[in-house]
């Protein structure tokens, strides 16, 4: 049995790469007997391009979260072979890598893609398992659970350890980008509303999360710079509320004992959720296909759709690259950046 499409395309990504990045393979996720496959396994891969400097800006950009959400994978790929074909003829990017850090794990959840499940091979939704309750009151079953692994948005059970694939997508990031002065990373989904959304936490509360200035001025950067955008940027809590959010675990991670002082080192978490219902809605017959809720079905759409977020991802890039320009307010500029901030997202 060969592996499925995505998994085929970023084994072809890593065969070209390398000689130009660093490629891990981060585990081997077993597949359960229910699945009844040929392998035993699919491997997880990472890839890392450009500095080996610790302390170098990271643009990090994770997808296949979800089983279910394979245009988040392929997006993704999309912009990685993207830039593997720009490696070939511009020496801008060349140099530019030579100063800051792209690092990329294409498919978190192998097996859930393979099996067309949401959840991983243990039943359990990996952005519902690190171990954070959320402060406020969340929806029923949606907002995660320990009932069953049958249902989904199902925890895992409670103490045990988190699910193999955020344990390796954690140390990676550590690895990776912990000891960084600056990183942003981009998490890839589908299957949640009309609009594209850019997300910044907290999932597990309403609460403004002590970051929002730079989380404002990386908007406005971004307002400035493409002013026809399509996203609608908010705190993710704004839509709803969750459990076991991986981002908030790792963002509280990395700044524990430092988040309330807008200085020092910063990671920054973003979810790119794409409005899958528009997809519905200019194709209801989407809703009679297992993944058309959750991807584009017709062939010209999908291409549209891996086309639409190129310039997103490229500006992300440079604003890594310069995050110093923005990323640094004075103590006079963040609190200026916070009252607009409060007043834009929380009036």
């Amino acid at each position: 049995m060969k592996p499925f499409p995505e998994l085929t395309l970023v084994q072809s990504v890593a065969h070209t790469l390398s000689s130009r990045a660093r490629i891990h393979t981060l585990a081997k996720i077993p597949v359960p007997e229910r699945a009844r496959a040929k392998v035993k396994e699919f491997p997880l891969y990472g890839f890392s391009i450009g500095s080996e400097e610790p302390t170098a800006p990271v643009l990090g950009i994770v997808g296949g979260v979800h089983g279910l959400e394979r245009i988040g994978s392929q997006v993704v790929l999309s912009s990685l072979i993207s830039w593997v074909e720009r490696l070939h003829w511009d020496e801008t990017l060349m140099r530019d890598l030579e100063h800051f850090r792209l690092v990329v794990v294409p498919i978190l959840n192998p097996v859930g893609m393979f099996m067309e499940s949401r959840s991983n091979g243990n039943g359990v939704d990996l952005m519902r398992n690190a171990p954070v309750d959320a402060e406020d009151k969340t929806h029923f079953l949606m907002g995660g659970h320990r009932i069953t692994n049958r249902l989904p948005w199902y925890r895992g059970l409670a103490g045990a350890p988190m699910e193999l694939e955020n344990q390796v997508l954690c140390e990676f990031i550590k690895k990776e980008s912990f000891q960084s002065e600056f990183s942003l990373w981009l998490d890839v989904h589908s299957g949640y509303g009309i609009h594209d959304r850019l997300w910044f936490p907290y999932a597990k509360s309403t609460r403004p999360f002590p970051h929002l200035p730079e989380s404002f001025a990386l908007k406005t950067l971004f307002d400035r710079t493409y002013p026809y955008h399509v996203y609608q940027i908010e705190p993710q809590s704004h839509e709803y509320t969750t459990h076991g959010d991986v981002w908030d675990y790792i963002y509280e991670q990395r700044h524990h004992g430092l988040v309330d002082h807008g200085v020092g080192p910063l990671l920054m978490p973003l979810t790119l959720e794409m409005g899958s219902w528009a997809w519905i809605k200019k194709n209801p017959l989407q809703l009679f296909s297992f993944l058309g809720p959750f991807n584009p079905i017709k062939p010209h759409r999908k291409k549209r759709i891996l086309r639409r977020h190129l310039n997103f991802f490229d500006f992300l890039m440079r604003a890594v690259m310069n995050h110093s320009v923005w990323s640094r307010p004075s103590t006079e500029e963040r609190g200026e950046l916070l009252r607009a901030a409060m007043a834009h997202w929380y009036a």
